[in-house]
């Protein structure tokens, strides 16, 4: 297995959001975060040959970091068409062996269906912008109907809900951390040129 500092070197070359829009929360994972979360996937038994499904994919992070690491294949799920162009493009940058499948539509309502069990990572919206309240939870529920397990960012604070949500939906926190989420300003109500948020990570295992 790779080390999760070389695999964060390999995603520093994905390219972010041309023009990110602040309705869609599109703010680019950052490579280390994304290779903390996956290599912990790996260590779970939770990549390695077993599908992978990325909601809320953006221009690839998470999906290509799974990509990596020897999946059955990876699925990202993304709206914006946009997003998923500069994904594609990412994907031949960073070479992944597994075969990746773009899809684009609504990631809280899915338009494909699993036989196998399917492991979920994403960082979805954080709610944060007004009329998107909540949105962590659409997706959330996504992944319990799709996934044995997921992976999964959010705000700082987030335990109580994670936790009741999981318990509500047959599922179980097995594990959480917490963690650094590097912001550079691409939007005009930023104020900082770059600011670091405090996350959290999730693994739930679902029935």
């Amino acid at each position: 297995m790779a080390t999760k500092r070389s695999l964060a070197t390999k995603l520093g070359v994905i390219a972010g959001f041309e023009n990110p829009r602040a309705a869609l929360e599109q703010y680019p994972t950052p490579p280390d975060l994304a290779a903390h979360v996956v290599h912990l996937a790996d260590l779970q038994g939770d990549v390695d040959g077993r599908t992978v499904l990325d909601l809320g994919a953006g221009t690839g992070m998470f999906a290509l970091a799974a990509a990596l690491r020897g999946p059955a294949r990876v699925v990202g799920i993304e709206l914006d068409r946009t997003a998923l162009t500069t994904a594609q493009g990412n994907e031949r940058r960073v070479a992944a062996s597994a075969p990746v499948h773009w899809v684009q539509g609504d990631a809280t309502r899915p338009p494909v269906t699993f036989r196998e069990p399917v492991t979920v990572v994403m960082n979805p919206p954080f709610g944060a912008q007004d009329g998107n309240r909540n949105a962590d939870r659409s997706f959330l529920a996504t992944a319990s109907d799709l996934a044995s397990v997921s992976y999964s960012v959010h705000n700082a604070g987030s335990r109580d809900f994670l936790e009741a949500f999981a318990d509500d939906n047959g599922g179980e926190v097995t594990h959480a951390f917490a963690a650094d989420f590097a912001v550079d300003a691409q939007f005009d109500h930023h104020a900082e040129d770059s600011r670091d948020l405090d996350v959290e990570v999730y693994r739930i295992e679902w029935e």
